[in-house]
This record gives C-alpha cells, structure tokens and sequence, in this order.
C-alpha cells in the first residue's frame, strides 16, 4: 500500500496514470485517489481487476500496451500527459511508455520490479521528467496516514487479497498470483 503512496509524488488535481494492475497498482489507484488526484487512468487487461480499479477510485481504464496504449492515454489528457506515473510492472516496455506518457516536468515512481537492468534515460532528460523507484521508502507520518485510513475505513486496500490459504498451502497462495487466479493471496497462520 505504501509504495504507490510514496512513489510518484500524485498531488492534489494531477492525471495519473498507474501502470499494472496487481496488487501494488491497485494500492497506487487507492494512494493516487488519497493524495487528490482529479484524474485516475488504471492501465489493465483483466476484467476483475478493472472493476477493482474503478472501485478504488480510477475515472479510465486503459487495456491497450505500447504505442495504441500512448494514443490512448494521450488522447484522454489531451495530449498533455500525465503528472505522475506509477510504474508497477518493471518491463522495459512498460518503463518506455511511461516516459511517452509523462507530461514534460512529470514524475514517474517506478516500483515494478525491473525485469532489465539498463534502462534508456534519454527521455527522461529531455523532457525534464523525475525518476523515482525502489522499494517502498515510506516515513512514519506516512505509515500512520495510511494505518488511520485503513482504521477508520476511509480505504479498504484488502480487497486486493482475493484468495486465501493456510500456512501449510504457502506454495499453493504463491501459484495462485503467479497464475493469476488471485490478485494477492491471504496467508492465514493458525
């Protein structure tokens, strides 16, 4: 939850765009929605997480990838961009359309675990672009804003555990998300 909180610095009436759509884009939708964003654009192939999407807060979804996916998302900004991108998904692809996407001066807080090493940073110096990423680098005020949200049911980011196990069944929880039959598998200890 706190990754995509921290990430890509969304403030108040940004466009955002969340790339992926497990369970730290799902989370970004929630944060993004939190910080003030006016626009929310989840980028998402799957159905059910759509839907979830939607219910955390996103105005559109985008289900096209790579250059139909910047024509899109260009064409709902009016060719503005976006303010921030949150980055879930570590594909170089992926990283590539976030810096099409990104308005000049935009920020891109990239928390997808990256799938290849080098990345292309030409983009980004041109268009004046922020980089953020790593795993989530969340301070204590930033814990108990999200604790007191969750608490007083402001957000409800368990909705992003769709399926549940035993501890016995650990591996089956982790083949369910590779599968994707769950978004985020709920270990239970007894």
């Amino acid at each position: 939850m706190a990754t995509g909180y921290h990430a890509a610095e969304v403030k108040e009436g940004d466009t955002v765009v969340v790339m992926g759509d497990g369970a730290v884009g799902l989370c970004g939708v929630i944060a993004a929605k939190m910080l003030g964003a006016n626009r929310i654009i989840a980028m998402s192939r799957h159905k059910d997480r759509q839907e979830l999407a939607l219910t955390f807060g996103a105005t559109d979804i985008v289900e096209e990838r790579g250059d139909e996916a910047v024509k899109r998302v260009l064409d709902l900004t009016n060719q503005a961009g976006a303010d921030a991108i949150l980055e879930c998904v570590g594909t170089e692809q992926s990283v590539d359309t976030a810096t099409q996407i990104a308005r000049p001066g935009a920020v891109i807080g990239r928390v997808g675990i990256p799938q290849n090493p080098d990345m292309n940073t030409n983009n980004l110096f041109w268009k004046n672009i922020g980089l953020r990423g790593g795993i989530a680098s969340v301070t204590t005020f930033d814990k108990s804003v999200l604790l007191d949200a969750v608490l007083t049911h402001k957000i409800n980011p368990g909705l992003v555990f769709t399926k549940s196990f035993v501890l016995d069944d650990i591996q089956k929880a982790y083949e369910a998300m590779d599968k994707r039959d769950a978004i985020k598998s709920l270990v239970i200890v007894d």
